[in-house]
Parts: structure tokens; sequence; C-alpha cells
């Protein structure tokens, strides 16, 4: 089995319950007092509906789908839009990794080096779009 099908089937695991989410937004926001202030006025229930939404489309994107998803996201999240800096997005990963850790009953540490070379690519598209 592909990193790419290992991952997606750890994710599948991870998405059976809503608090996969609501920690990793905890686990995001603990790291850096500018990125929690960047989610005060949210409507977080929202806003775990599009992380899931964005974590499949990485996913997708390493599984041969189209960019142009996340390069719409990276628009959106430029330096012109949402001004997501480039940094944060390592921030972002190590939150959902040790999100995953806490919620995939089969994570291994190859696992998360698995979820790390499955998402980086589509992430440095992100990230790149600053």
């Amino acid at each position: 089995m592909n990193n790419t099908d290992l991952v997606f089937q750890s994710y599948g695991r991870c998405c059976r319950k809503d608090e996969f989410f609501v920690d990793f937004y905890d686990f995001f926001m603990s790291g850096s007092d500018t990125i929690r202030n960047r989610f005060l006025k949210t409507d977080m229930e929202a806003q775990r509906h599009l992380l899931r939404n964005g974590i499949m489309q990485l996913i997708l994107h390493a599984r041969g789908m189209s960019d142009r998803k996340l390069r719409a996201l990276g628009e959106s999240h430029n330096r012109n839009h949402y001004d997501i800096k480039p940094e944060w997005y390592t921030l972002w990963l190590e939150a959902l990794l040790k999100t995953v850790r806490q919620h995939d009953p089969h994570y291994t540490p190859e696992l998360g080096k698995a979820w790390r070379d499955v998402l980086n690519p589509g992430i440095d598209l992100i990230r790149g779009a600053y």
C-alpha cells in the first residue's frame, strides 16, 4: 500500500469523530497567540468544516487530482487576502500530526512520516502563493 492510501485510510479513521477537528484547533491555537487571535471572531463550526475539506483536498492532490482547488486556497490565504504567513503552515502541520497521533488508533511513526510526505507538496503549493 502506498503512502497516499495509508494517509487516506488514517484520515478516514480520524474523521469518525468531530473531536478530531476540535482538538486540531486547540493544538494549533495553543502554539501561538498571533494564530489564536486570528480566530477570535471565527465561526469555528464552519471553520472545522473547511478544515475537513482542506485536508481532503491535500490528500486528493497527492493522489493525482488537479491542483486547481489548492491553488485557489493558496490565493485566498495569500498576503492580499487572509494573509496567512508562510511559516504558519509548519505550525499547522505539526498541530495536525499531533491530532492524528492522538486520534488514529493505528498511528505509528512511519504513518506520521507518510502524512508529512503526502501533505507537504500541497502545503508547499499553498504556501508558494503567498
